[in-house]
């Protein structure tokens, strides 16, 4: 049990990041452990829930760091029309679709290579965003990416069909 009287320290984000967090901005945590100490490796803020027009991006950015992205794995009922494969810097990406509500996005490099980002639902605030984000790329967290949405009040809400 924590001592009420010690100070509740606040995570935040870099004053740069701050700058430059907005729709489309992902945050991932680089760092190579042999142990997985987190929940999530990062957050992914998409400015709309059509996946064919933000994914792209997302995967060109990660690809960029990890090497080639070969698996996106997603939400079914978070997205509008998922296709089972999109083609980015002319490299074939599979996209995996299961229906279970779990607000993140499952990144796969190589065979064995999986990272896992918070999705931050389109609608939120700069402030909720940014707060999830942070929340996100810590090392030592171990709260989930729903639980995440909800302590940062930016609630997940499913795309208008």
């Amino acid at each position: 049990m924590p001592d009420s009287d010690s100070p509740r320290v606040t995570r935040l984000l870099p004053d740069t990041l701050h700058q430059v967090a907005k729709p489309g901005t992902a945050v991932v945590r680089l760092e190579t452990t042999h142990e997985r100490q987190g929940v999530l490796d990062g957050a992914w803020w998409p400015r709309s829930r059509d996946i064919a027009a933000e994914l792209p991006a997302l995967i060109a950015a990660l690809t960029e760091y990890l090497g080639p992205v070969t698996r996106i794995g997603l939400d079914a009922t978070a997205w509008e029309q998922l296709p089972t494969r999109l083609i980015v810097d002319d490299r074939v990406v599979h996209i995996d679709s299961f229906p279970v509500g779990d607000d993140t996005v499952l990144v796969t490099r190589g065979d064995q290579d999986h990272f896992s980002l918070l999705v931050v639902p389109p609608h939120a605030t700069p402030e909720a965003a940014r707060a999830a984000m942070a929340e996100a790329v810590r090392t030592d967290n171990i709260t989930e990416a729903a639980q995440i949405l909800i302590d940062t009040g930016t609630g997940r809400v499913a795309p208008e069909m």
